[in-house]
């Protein structure tokens, strides 16, 4: 996967800041940057509390097996050893972790194994002692006796099978089943000239931050209060769920943020870090820390991504006009299923991508096996989801006979069509999708590289070009974690996914902003969240001061993830910074004497419409509310201060029918990636050529830190559709451990992205912004897939299955010549 540098056809100028905005727009460098850069930021390793102990976790060797008995005298009495909890103790004296699937009764998540484990790696007791070396040495001492099971591996088989179960109070190993109709498929299949069909199978993988999970659990026996310090993404979520398990009145637990080298969505939650250290704080009276090595965070951590076999079928005309569109998907869930389907709630976000499909219908089925649990992984289900859908619609350009590019023209949905509500009953807000694909075929310089790749082939070389145009959804909604179930079977219909900040503004205006959510994450919070109130207060940037709260006495925060958190924080930070500016109008017009309808916001200050020597600067009016009780209007507060939290922009409710879900997760961006490839017929290997990415998000914030959220995704795309991969024996042992099996792109394998930007602002949100952190990837895998088919077009080779290692080209290649 080398990279080349190839000349481009001449491409619009970078996009300029926007001329009503100062900030908004404007690239800026990050703020989080120097402290990183420099090793001075404070990770959770980094914190060492007086008295602190260490844990480690016994983990399961087997896939399936009972657990018959659990002997940790030998290692009580290690050295260095305070203490040891086993599964059987700990599920007497905490609870289990949340689980939103169906039936959670029936298939008990614990951070322990209490009688049975369900994958390798699977926790089994817990050591704590006075460094980390003794309580690793210690857990070896730990005698467990199995009763080993036969393991659940294969999920096809396995949603057949009722006499092995994953978990036999289920008394079925498919924990989900439902097929949903959207519209009328049945005419419209039979009404379609054509019908294409594919089987496609999209591999497990995991996400790798550079740190790996972590906490620390530090509890007053005295008070009763619990502090834990954590690197999870989801805080607000994470208190509510840890609170139950470990038994704590939920006012007495105190999550603290902590920096970290990335999630990708494998710290969503951290349930087993942070409950780990905080249980066996609560029974050592001593603080406790429990970091991942890098073996458990890839084998045993909460999550591991989607792990899908997909059955597509697309129904169109001969012209290549879509109709409808049919997926039945067995999912591979492992041995939980914490998130219930969501997942796939994200892919039925956009199921029918940019384009017109007037129908649709989608099968899903949960299938537990004894293997680590998915959950979260960037994309969270629309990755796979958008490729199905991509590999899909270059069947049918090729049975057509029609170019890729064009076939997607023919059926964009057009932009006098939004807000269009696709087929799942989700809004998409806005967009613009022609103007996308034309700009990035102009950046590529589509047919010139069609005429290179000619010229190249003629040579023996094995050149090929794919597109995909994709959307990406952001901003999701609480419903899509329910609307699976019927009304009766959902105690509690959630709808809020909520973002609170707090603002103030000092004595002499200097601006901070109090974050509830993470700080440090690789969609630059901090930054954000300057320039946002740098923009409201005409200041800017970098004399805002940004802060970061814990959950105890905080508002709600559902953080990153979703690519939520750059709009949530703008529309909080704008209704805190509204709260503000009120107060400071109320206060300039009774210290002008004249009403609040005659003044303006101009510069950082409040003056009287067309009198500038009237201004009184944010600076001056601060003096005032906090230190001239007499200069306030009767009945105001003395200070500058406001709270916030800003929900969904745009929530609807399912039908009781479900026939429409709702609008769940309505800011929707839209992009078209390029990419050239050369592949090696001998070895199978992969280089990419040319890499072009052009996207819509809305507004943009700062795009030198949107791009690099491109960079990144497009990134771990190359992973997914070349390289990574989850692999377990037909016993139920991964075959992967370390990066040198599980093979993550290197900077050399990285494309140079050719970045291209349009902008169709939200009219739903906050100056117009859409999420885009997980677009790379939600890209990358279908058009490196469709470059590979075409570069072995000769071969007859067609990508079905993902990674495309080069074992597996060779085999396809192999396969064709017989």
């Amino acid at each position: 996967m080398s990279q080349t540098t190839d000349s481009h056809a001449d491409v619009p100028a970078p996009m300029a800041p926007h001329k009503d905005m100062k900030w908004i727009g404007k690239s800026v460098k990050r703020v989080e940057d120097p402290k990183l850069l420099r090793g001075l930021g404070r990770y959770i390793d980094d914190v060492v509390l007086p008295g602190m102990l260490h844990a480690a976790v016994l983990r399961s060797p087997h896939a399936h097996a009972r657990i018959v008995s659990v002997d940790a005298e030998r290692a009580r009495r290690a050295p260095g050893v305070v203490a040891v909890l086993t599964g059987p103790e700990a599920a007497e004296q905490f609870g289990p972790l949340p689980d939103s699937g169906p039936a959670p009764d029936k298939h008990v998540w614990r951070v322990l194994a209490a009688d049975k484990v369900h994958y390798v790696g699977e926790g089994v007791a817990v050591v704590v002692a006075e460094n980390r070396y003794q309580a690793e040495d210690a857990r070896t001492l730990i005698d467990v006796t199995y009763d080993v099971l036969e393991p659940v591996v294969d999920p096809i088989a396995a949603a057949e099978d009722t006499g092995n179960l994953v978990h036999e109070a289920l008394g079925t190993n498919v924990a989900y089943e439902r097929t949903f109709t959207f519209g009328d498929v049945a005419h419209d299949f039979a009404d379609a000239d054509l019908v294409v069909r594919d089987r496609l199978r999209w591999g497990r993988q995991t996400a790798h931050p550079l740190d790996t999970t972590a906490a620390i659990g530090d509890y007053d026996a005295g008070t009763g209060e619990m502090v834990v310090h954590t690197n999870s993404i989801s805080m607000t979520w994470l208190a509510f769920g840890a609170a139950v398990a470990l038994g704590i009145p939920s006012n007495k637990l105190d999550l603290r943020p902590y920096i970290s080298g990335g999630s990708f969505g494998s710290k969503q939650f951290c349930w087993r870090s942070t409950v780990t250290a905080a249980m066996m704080s609560k029974i050592t009276g001593r603080p406790v820390k429990y970091v991942e090595d890098r073996l458990d965070h890839q084998l045993n951590g909460d999550q591991h991504g989607s792990d899908r076999y997909y059955d597509v079928e697309l129904a169109l005309m001969r012209d290549g006009t879509f109709r409808s569109l049919k997926i039945d998907c067995v999912d591979d869930y492992g041995a939980y299923i914490q998130f219930g389907v969501g997942s796939h709630g994200n892919a039925l976000a956009q199921v029918t991508g940019p384009y017109r499909i007037t129908s649709t219908e989608y099968r899903v089925r949960a299938v537990l096996t004894n293997k680590t649990q998915q959950g979260a992984y960037r994309g969270f289900g629309a990755d796979a989801g958008n490729w199905a859908l991509e590999r899909i619609v270059d069947k049918a350009a090729a049975e057509l006979g029609l170019d890729p590019a064009d076939i997607r023209r023919r059926n964009l949905i057009p932009p006098d069509a939004f807000p269009y509500h696709i087929p799942s009953g989700n809004m998409y807000d806005s967009g613009n999708y022609e103007p996308v694909l034309d700009h990035a075929l102009q950046r590529f310089d589509y047919d010139g590289w069609r005429r290179k790749q000619e010229a190249m082939r003629a040579e023996g070389r094995k050149i090929g070009i794919g597109v995909v145009t994709a959307n990406e959804r952001s901003v999701y909604g609480a419903t899509e974690f329910w609307f699976w179930f019927d009304d009766k079977d959902v105690p509690v219909k959630t709808t809020s996914t909520p973002e609170g900040v707090s603002m103030t503004v000092d004595t002499v205006g200097a601006v901070t902003v109090t974050l509830y959510s993470t700080p440090f994450w690789g969609n630059s919070s901090d930054t954000v969240a300057a320039m946002l109130a740098a923009e409201e207060f005409d200041v800017d940037p970098a004399d805002v001061s940004v802060v970061h709260h814990g959950t105890k006495g905080g508002l709600p925060a559902a953080g990153p993830g979703g690519s939520r958190l750059t709009v949530m924080l703008a529309g909080a930070i704008t209704g805190a910074s509204k709260k503000i500016k009120d107060k400071l109008r109320r206060i300039a017009a009774h210290d002008m004497e004249v009403d609040e309808a005659d003044l303006e916001w101009v510069d950082g200050g409040y003056q009287v419409r067309g009198a500038e020597d009237s201004r009184r600067s944010i600076g001056d009016l601060a003096m005032l509310a906090y230190l001239v009780k007499t200069a306030l209007p009767d009945g105001e507060e003395s200070g500058l201060a406001a709270d916030f939290v800003y929900d969904h922009p745009h929530l609807t409710m399912p039908k009781p029918d479900r026939s429409d879900l709702g609008s769940f997760y309505p800011c929707v961006g839209h992009a078209c990636h390029l990419v050239a490839v050369e592949v090696d017929e001998e070895t199978g290997s992969v280089d990419i050529l040319d890499y072009v990415a052009v996207h819509d998000s809305g507004t943009l914030v700062n795009p030198r830190s949107y791009d690099g959220q491109i960079v990144g995704g497009t990134a771990q795309g190359v992973g997914t559709a070349l390289a990574e991969e989850m692999t377990y024996d037909a016993a139920g042992n991964p075959l992967v451990g370390t990066f040198w099996d599980y093979l993550i792109p290197t900077a050399l394998d990285v494309p140079e992205v050719n970045f291209g930007h349009e902008e169709t602002p939200s009219p739903i949100t906050a100056h117009g912004i859409k999420g885009g952190g997980e677009a790379g990837r939600l890209m990358a895998p279908g058009a490196l897939s469709a470059a590979i088919d075409d570069a072995l077009r000769d071969h007859g080779v067609r990508v079905t299955e993902l990674p495309a290692t080069p074992e597996r080209i060779v085999g396809w290649i192999q396969g064709h010549r017989g």
